[in-house]
């Protein structure tokens, strides 16, 4: 027994150092862009390109001059629109998905199993296929430049992910809990509302959440669905100008990227338990 016990204290070590390392590389590949992205909006823009790894000649010009509307660039707008856009995307395709994801999971009716492989089959259509023919429907609706251009089809985008989401977490609900409430006089709405609902809450925060970044980091629609009043982010950071029209200001566009993103990490760092709950919930019967 005691020239087994050294053997097992080695493995269960290299196993941490193993998982601890793996955790590294994961930590290193998502955070290092957003790093240097972070260290280039900091810098002057003269010392753009120094390789110097972390933060020199530091200073805030870069950040006001993303906000600086006299060459063109209105990124105040630009972060208005996005969360519009995003706002709207999200609860649209909440209040779709939470419906179409309990239908999904509670009945049982024909074509079941083939609704449910066309709401999937919808989130692989790549993106660039559908431009051609949405950029024709929005010119003969006259929507080219209007919100609902790019709200409508980022729900469709999102949708097959909200109900993915929600459908596998009903799916493992305790039913027996909306067979009392309808023994006690509720009705089937009333039952999903006030009982199935709120035990559906973390999932529901989780999908929102993804639900919102995915349609603020839409880029390719939004180019070519928008216009300068209504352009979110994405494409108002693509379209920035500098005093030299030859040359991208990269310093700028990496402050403006910087200011967006931090508002998604922070968020994503003060929900993670209610995230991963909400995405681990649904696989685990109790």
């Amino acid at each position: 027994m005691a020239t087994t016990t050294p053997t097992i204290s080695w493995t269960k070590r290299l196993g941490s150092v193993r998982l601890y390392l793996g955790a590294l590389i994961v930590l290193l590949w998502g955070l290092g862009p957003f790093y240097w992205m972070a260290v280039t909006a900091l810098r002057d823009p003269e010392y753009t390109f120094d390789n110097t790894p972390w933060p020199t000649h530091v200073t805030f010009e870069n950040f006001r001059n993303a906000f600086d509307t006299s060459r063109g660039n209105d990124f105040g707008k630009a972060l208005i629109n996005s969360l519009v856009i995003g706002a709207a995307t999200t609860v649209f395709a909440l209040v779709l998905g939470v419906m179409a994801a309990y239908a999904l999971a509670r009945l049982t009716f024909k074509g079941k199993y083939l609704v449910s492989g066309l709401i999937l089959s919808a989130s692989m259509f790549p993106v660039v296929v559908l431009v051609t023919p949405l950029f024709q429907l929005f010119t003969n609706l006259g929507w080219i430049g209007e919100y609902q251009a790019m709200i409508i089809p980022n729900i469709s985008f999102v949708l097959p992910m909200t109900v993915y989401i929600l459908a596998s977490f009903f799916s493992e609900l305790p039913w027996e809990l909306e067979e009392a409430a309808r023994i006690d006089g509720a009705t089937k709405f009333q039952a999903f509302r006030l009982v199935m609902l709120p035990l559906a809450a973390p999932a529901v925060f989780t999908t929102a959440i993804l639900a919102f970044i995915a349609s603020v980091n839409e880029y390719l629609l939004a180019r070519l669905l928008s216009s300068d009043k209504t352009e979110p982010v994405t494409v108002a950071i693509a379209r920035f100008s500098g005093n030299n029209p030859l040359v991208q200001p990269y310093a700028a566009i990496m402050a403006a990227g910087t200011m967006v993103t931090i508002p998604l990490v922070i968020m994503v760092l003060l929900f993670q338990r209610r995230i991963i709950s909400g995405l681990t919930a649904g696989g685990v019967k109790s």
